[in-house]
């Protein structure tokens, strides 16, 4: 049995409980070395096989996954994040169902999530936003047309954007060409919930400047939107005294 675990943003403790003892249970974990904690590890057995995915290729991934199969072992496949996000996890389930190998998904908690916490932010604060957009420049891995950094701009919802550390001047001056102001509100996490996190407020304007001041490249997510400013949103309805729910009823006042 193979299972796909997310290891969630980078702090050891923010792993899920389940993810923690598919650990403990592994009799194989691949982890992908560039990106996850190595002090997840420390959850494994001792007598644990242990493969760094970094120094490997697709087909030398699931070769280490078939031969731990044909030996009743269990595999531990741990992604950086959750999965889902840029996990690359498709094309490798793809691999096994053609093998004939079953396996379960372990959801992780993301960075973009990782650093909302990390900067006590509400991305979706009602009279601002109610979307959030995650995406990624174009790099090695295309982008398709229709989902380009300015036509997402032009939403001029909240956006997390993965993957573009190290074209922060060219991301920042699509913003502003899909609809941004050049004034509105950004913000620069590197290693979110790390022990060496940095976290960076600005705006679009100087987002290349502060990535430059402080020498980041990579590792970092890009957050952008007026939500990060959190300032004249308004308050949600739900916990409003005029509205009713399901488990309270409005509250009547009485007027003098």
């Amino acid at each position: 049995m193979v299972y796909f675990v997310g290891a969630g943003t980078g702090a050891v403790d923010l792993i899920t409980v389940r993810g923690m003892r598919l650990l403990e249970q592994a009799d194989v974990i691949i982890y992908t070395g560039s990106l996850v904690n190595p002090k997840l590890l420390t959850y494994a057995r001792k007598d644990c096989e242990i493969h760094n995915s970094a120094k490997l290729t697709l087909e030398e991934v699931i070769q280490i996954i078939s031969d731990a199969e044909n030996e009743g072992k269990t595999t531990v496949r741990l992604h950086t994040g959750e999965p889902s996000i840029y996990g690359a996890v498709r094309e490798q389930m793809d691999e096994l169902d053609v093998l004939g190998i079953s396996y379960e998904s372990c959801p992780g908690v993301s960075a973009c999530f990782g650093a909302a916490a990390s900067l006590n932010l509400e991305y979706t604060l009602p009279g601002i936003s109610q979307s959030l957009i995650i995406t990624r420049m174009e790099g090695q891995t295309k982008v398709p047309g229709l989902e380009s950094i300015e036509s997402f701009a032009a939403h001029k919802a909240s956006m997390a954007i993965y993957l573009s550390a190290g074209m922060i001047r060219e991301l920042s001056k699509q913003l502003i060409e899909g609809g941004y102001k050049e004034t509105t509100p950004a913000a620069l996490v590197y290693k979110a919930t790390w022990a060496e996190e940095e976290a960076y407020l600005c705006t679009i304007e100087t987002l290349y400047d502060v990535s430059v001041a402080h020498r980041i490249t990579k590792t970092a997510l890009i957050l952008v939107g007026d939500a990060i400013a959190h300032q004249h949103y308004s308050k949600s309805r739900l916990y409003a005294p005029d509205f009713s729910t399901e488990y309270r009823k409005r509250k009547e006042f009485l007027r003098r």
